[in-house]
């Protein structure tokens, strides 16, 4: 191989691992923000005030608390204005309206999993660290399946089965 096709292969190459960043990350977050939001809906009213132990969340929190995270990690990725992490949690919210706010909240994180990849490697503030929106995106993901986890305990230990164990 000659040395000029060398250099642009070693030019093209990370450009081609990185093209489909965004597109890859949103996949990664659509199954466990798609099972919160179906178990949010399958969950009856009179669940939401459940909680296993008097130290964690009750179900209706775990809702309101992935709304409010999603808002908040997804404004940081879009540019503001920067959204109060906590903002349904300190409510008191029926089913409907935590529903309502899971959904809205999707809504505008798909905003975010829009952006370009180029943009996508743009650095923001992340709890004080220097990181790029992608990375983000991640952490966003990675929260979202983290408390898909425990509202998948929630649910067994009210004899439901959660949306994901379905047909297995």
């Amino acid at each position: 191989m000659k040395p000029s096709y060398v250099l642009l292969l070693g030019l093209l190459v990370p450009q081609a691992v990185t093209a489909q960043a965004v597109a890859t990350m949103k996949d990664v977050w659509t199954g466990p923000v798609a099972n919160v939001t179906q178990a949010a809906q399958e969950v009856p009213e009179s669940l939401y005030s459940y909680r296993p132990v008097p130290t964690v969340r009750t179900f209706g929190q775990l809702v309101a608390h992935v709304a409010g995270s999603q808002n908040y990690l997804c404004s940081i990725v879009l540019g503001g204005p920067e959204r109060a992490e906590d903002e349904f949690e300190k409510q008191v919210m029926t089913k409907a309206a935590l529903v309502a706010a899971l959904k809205a909240s999707t809504e505008y994180c798909a905003k975010a999993y829009a952006i370009p990849d180029v943009a996508s490697r743009q650095h923001v503030q992340f709890f004080g660290q220097d990181r790029t929106k992608l990375f983000v995106l991640g952490q966003n993901a990675a929260h979202d399946d983290e408390h898909y986890g425990n509202i998948v305990t929630y649910m067994r230990l009210n004899g439901m089965v959660p949306p994901s164990s379905r047909g297995q």
